[in-house]
């Protein structure tokens, strides 16, 4: 039996996040008989719970709730408990699976510890987190030293893109860093709602959206995502169908400052509405958009962008190598250059019926082709399984 340790979500089942929606899907859709996951969860509660989870064994780990460095503290308290398990089952030769890249300062002092018992210690990069403008400045250097903390440190990385696996290499060549490629996952399911749903009906109407009458937008509200470009370019198209946003917006300074810059709030057409969080409606929402919009500047693969693949024909992304190797000839690009957005808008607004279509088949090809959980799930269960 192959014991793995995963540390680093949030926990499982999974409410919200691409970690969590990763490890749920690693666990419950687990073929192999011979791997048992071991799973941290965190949580604020004193009396944190042990459960199984579709055959995983989860363990909470109680964090005192300090902002971000909550999180750093997250992680050491679960590599203790990964610790404390593997020395009191007299566990061998397992692998402890760290998502992100938050404990580099720390990292080298657990890796005798692991390795004493012939576990290994594998990271998941994530991407760029200390590029993100919603960290100040010493918590980006904090970001940048430790993902070279961890990338010094790591049996192994595996890279979720294969442009955070190229700039790994190029940005630490002196630590020769083992890495391997194994992509984020996405299900090309359609929606089990129809029109006539009371809760498709009542979203529509609350927000005074029509079914393909609307472009959308689903992202975490934060500037590296590129809000500010994206509703600046919309609002100078002519175009008239609506620009829907689904983000965790509170009124805060982001928001506040964007409303100050582009004066949104004057342009009916934009249209920001909260949260969605029923993953079946989402997905009827993004199948009868017009067509979406992805602004996503920062990170490996997205797991929002193969949403969008899989359920929106038209796809309209930022022009970076982590977008254009995910959705290659599925999807339109657009650059931050004034104009070009607007101009795109603006076109993809008069593409015929079959145009889109083409579109739509090859974006939803990509996903099943590389994208699948399926396919993602085997390679790393075959990682797991192959390593020593």
């Amino acid at each position: 039996m192959k014991d793995v340790f995963i540390v680093g979500s949030k926990g499982i089942p999974a409410q919200y996040g691409g970690y969590e929606t990763f490890v749920d899907n690693l666990v419950t859709r687990q073929v192999s008989k011979g791997i048992k996951y071991h799973v941290a969860c965190m949580t604020f509660d004193k009396q944190p719970k042990h459960y199984d989870y579709n055959g995983a064994d989860c363990q909470e780990i109680t964090v005192p709730n300090v902002g971000g460095a909550k999180a750093i503290i997250y992680d050491l308290k679960a590599l203790n408990w990964a610790l404390e398990q593997i020395k009191k089952n007299n566990l061998r030769n397992g692998i402890v699976y760290i998502l992100a890249c938050r404990i580099g300062p720390f990292i080298h002092s657990y890796i005798p510890k692991f390795h004493k018992y012939g576990f290994q210690v594998w990271v998941n990069p994530d991407g760029h987190e200390w590029l993100r403008a919603k960290w100040s400045m010493p918590v980006r250097k904090y970001w940048k030293v430790s993902e070279g903390g961890m990338v010094k440190n790591a049996d192994l990385l595996i890279c979720d893109s294969k442009n955070i696996e190229k700039y790994i290499h190029e940005s630490y060549s002196k630590y020769n860093p083992n890495t391997t490629f194994i992509a984020y996952g996405a299900d090309v399911l359609s929606s089990t709602l129809t029109a006539d749903d009371a809760k498709v009906q009542e979203w529509y109407e609350k927000y005074q959206v029509t079914p393909n009458n609307y472009f959308l937008i689903v992202g975490r509200f934060v500037p590296e995502n590129n809000y500010e470009t994206m509703i600046r370019e919309f609002m100078a198209s002519d175009v008239k169908k609506d620009l829907v946003i689904i983000t965790n917006v509170e009124q805060n300074k982001f928001y506040e400052d964007l409303k100050e810059k582009t004066h949104f709030d004057t342009d009916k057409r934009i249209k920001f509405v909260g949260t969605v969080y029923d993953k079946d409606l989402l997905k009827y929402i993004r199948e009868n958009a017009y067509g979406y919009i992805h602004g996503h500047s920062v990170g490996g693969t997205n797991p929002s962008l193969l949403e969008a693949l899989a359920d929106t024909k038209l796809n309209l992304l930022y022009g970076v190598g982590f977008n254009k190797e995910v959705g290659e000839d599925g999807a339109l690009y657009w650059s931050k250059t004034p104009g070009f957005l607007k101009d795109l808008l603006e076109k993809a607004d008069k593409l015929t019926t079959k145009q889109i279509d083409n579109l739509g088949k090859k974006a939803k090809q990509r996903v099943i082709d590389e994208y699948s959980w399926k396919k993602i799930v085997d390679e790393y269960e075959a990682q797991f399984l192959g390593s020593r």
